[in-house]
Protein backbone atom coordinates (compact mmCIF):
# COMPACT_ATOMS: atom_id res chain seq x y z
CA UNK A 1 0.00 0.00 0.00
CA UNK A 2 2.79 2.47 0.97
CA UNK A 3 4.28 1.89 -2.38
CA UNK A 4 1.52 3.96 -4.12
CA UNK A 5 2.57 6.66 -1.68
CA UNK A 6 6.39 6.34 -1.32
CA UNK A 7 7.44 4.86 -4.50
CA UNK A 8 11.50 3.60 -4.75
CA UNK A 9 11.99 5.99 -7.50
CA UNK A 10 11.13 9.08 -5.76
CA UNK A 11 13.41 7.96 -2.21
CA UNK A 12 15.61 5.81 -3.51
CA UNK A 13 17.96 3.59 -0.91
CA UNK A 14 21.30 3.84 -1.81
CA UNK A 15 22.39 7.83 -2.52
CA UNK A 16 24.77 8.81 -4.81
CA UNK A 17 28.73 8.70 -3.21
CA UNK A 18 29.06 12.57 -3.18
CA UNK A 19 25.50 13.12 -1.35
CA UNK A 20 25.91 10.53 0.74
CA UNK A 21 29.51 12.02 1.74
CA UNK A 22 27.69 15.64 1.96
CA UNK A 23 24.93 14.05 4.32
CA UNK A 24 27.87 12.37 6.74
CA UNK A 25 29.71 15.55 6.72
CA UNK A 26 26.06 17.35 8.24
CA UNK A 27 25.56 14.67 10.34
CA UNK A 28 28.83 15.04 12.10
CA UNK A 29 28.29 19.01 12.49
CA UNK A 30 25.02 18.67 13.89
CA UNK A 31 26.24 15.34 16.23
CA UNK A 32 29.30 18.03 17.51
CA UNK A 33 27.23 20.81 18.06
CA UNK A 34 24.69 18.88 19.90
CA UNK A 35 27.59 17.42 21.86
CA UNK A 36 28.73 20.61 22.74
CA UNK A 37 25.73 22.48 23.72
CA UNK A 38 25.19 19.49 26.33
CA UNK A 39 28.81 19.54 27.53
CA UNK A 40 28.29 23.75 28.16
CA UNK A 41 24.57 23.41 29.60
CA UNK A 42 26.06 20.51 31.78
CA UNK A 43 28.55 22.79 33.22
CA UNK A 44 26.21 25.24 33.99
CA UNK A 45 24.35 22.82 36.12
CA UNK A 46 27.28 21.66 37.33
CA UNK A 47 28.26 25.22 38.71
CA UNK A 48 24.95 25.98 39.70
CA UNK A 49 24.71 23.08 42.38
CA UNK A 50 28.19 23.82 43.44
CA UNK A 51 27.32 24.18 46.36
CA UNK A 52 24.73 21.23 46.65
CA UNK A 53 26.36 18.63 45.19
CA UNK A 54 29.49 16.89 44.14
CA UNK A 55 30.17 17.48 40.19
CA UNK A 56 29.81 13.83 39.86
CA UNK A 57 26.35 13.54 40.91
CA UNK A 58 25.98 17.09 39.55
CA UNK A 59 26.70 15.47 35.79
CA UNK A 60 24.68 12.21 36.61
CA UNK A 61 21.12 14.46 37.65
CA UNK A 62 21.93 16.62 34.49
CA UNK A 63 22.17 13.45 32.28
CA UNK A 64 19.42 11.76 34.03
CA UNK A 65 17.25 14.71 33.60
CA UNK A 66 17.92 15.39 30.06
CA UNK A 67 17.30 12.23 29.16
CA UNK A 68 20.77 11.99 27.44
CA UNK A 69 21.02 7.92 25.98
CA UNK A 70 23.81 6.42 25.38
CA UNK A 71 26.57 6.34 24.02
CA UNK A 72 25.66 10.25 23.70
CA UNK A 73 25.66 10.52 27.56
CA UNK A 74 29.23 9.29 28.15
CA UNK A 75 30.87 11.28 24.94
CA UNK A 76 29.05 14.25 27.54
CA UNK A 77 30.44 13.24 30.50
CA UNK A 78 33.74 12.69 29.20
CA UNK A 79 34.17 15.96 27.85
CA UNK A 80 32.73 17.78 31.03
CA UNK A 81 35.46 15.99 33.11
CA UNK A 82 37.94 16.41 30.77
CA UNK A 83 36.95 20.75 31.27
CA UNK A 84 36.76 20.42 34.97
CA UNK A 85 39.81 18.81 34.82
CA UNK A 86 41.27 21.72 32.96
CA UNK A 87 40.18 23.98 35.46
CA UNK A 88 41.59 21.57 38.62
CA UNK A 89 44.27 19.88 37.69
CA UNK A 90 47.06 22.52 35.97
CA UNK A 91 47.60 24.09 39.51
CA UNK A 92 48.36 20.46 41.11
CA UNK A 93 50.59 19.89 38.06
CA UNK A 94 52.59 22.89 38.71
CA UNK A 95 53.33 21.81 42.35
CA UNK A 96 54.66 18.72 41.11
CA UNK A 97 58.41 19.96 39.85
CA UNK A 98 59.00 15.79 38.67
CA UNK A 99 56.21 15.10 35.68
CA UNK A 100 57.31 10.85 35.80
CA UNK A 101 55.91 10.79 32.03
CA UNK A 102 58.52 10.51 29.34
CA UNK A 103 57.79 13.63 26.39
CA UNK A 104 56.62 12.09 23.36
CA UNK A 105 59.03 13.10 20.67
CA UNK A 106 56.69 13.30 17.30
CA UNK A 107 59.43 13.38 14.91
CA UNK A 108 60.79 9.92 15.78
CA UNK A 109 56.93 8.13 16.53
CA UNK A 110 56.09 9.23 13.08
CA UNK A 111 58.90 6.59 11.82
CA UNK A 112 58.02 3.98 14.01
CA UNK A 113 56.26 0.72 13.01
CA UNK A 114 52.76 0.99 13.65
CA UNK A 115 51.78 -0.38 17.09
CA UNK A 116 55.03 1.12 18.54
CA UNK A 117 55.61 4.14 20.19
CA UNK A 118 58.97 5.93 20.87
CA UNK A 119 59.20 7.92 24.38
CA UNK A 120 62.22 10.12 24.91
Amino acid sequence: MLDKFLPESLFPRKLQPATDRRMRLAQARAEEALVRTHVENALTFVDALAEELPFDRAIDTYIREMTVSEPLASVVVTRVLVVLARELLPAAREEQSDDLRPRLRLSEASGAKPGQIKRA
